[in-house]
């Protein structure tokens, strides 16, 4: 009855463990290596979107009336345009000051050139930004307008 039955094929033969000697297993170290790549590189990746998304994103848009008394190109590190507007409703009232950041070297010297003037500016909001190295406030001037009354 034995002699009937048939053996099923030998699973490895002794080249294919031959081979499997040769054949270089990873090393534990290098695992390590990756999971250590992993949890560092993923947070910078992902602060380095968020950062871009912040920056390029705008929360909101708006324009701002008023008399340009400041402009100054600040920091320490990463230098910015940084300006006060002064919004006065009626003579003869405190005027509310609006702080502002600019990008743009040419509207800041647009903005250089009317100052003390009344002007008409245009800005994005950008809320979240995650450094003062982009600016001092979350409001980005993006265009210029010089009032013709003067």
């Amino acid at each position: 009855m034995s002699d009937n039955i048939e053996q099923p094929p030998r699973g490895y033969t002794t080249e294919d463990v031959e081979s499997m000697k040769k054949e270089k297993l990873p090393r534990k170290h290098s695992v390590w290596k990756r999971v250590l790549a992993i949890v560092i590189i993923v947070p910078i990746v992902l602060f380095a979107v968020y950062t871009w998304s912040a920056l390029h994103v705008a929360y909101g848009h708006g324009e701002r009336a008023g008399y340009l008394q400041k402009l100054s190109k600040q920091g320490w590190l990463c230098k910015t345009w940084e300006g006060e507007l002064a919004m006065a409703n009626l003579p003869g009232t405190m005027p509310e000051i609006f702080h502002f950041t600019v990008h743009n070297d040419s509207i800041a010297q647009l903005l250089t050139q009317q100052m003390g003037r009344r002007v008409s500016l245009s800005f994005d909001e950008h809320r979240g930004v995650p450094s003062r190295c982009f600016g001092e406030t979350e409001y980005y001037v993006t265009q210029v307008q010089a009032d013709k009354a003067q």
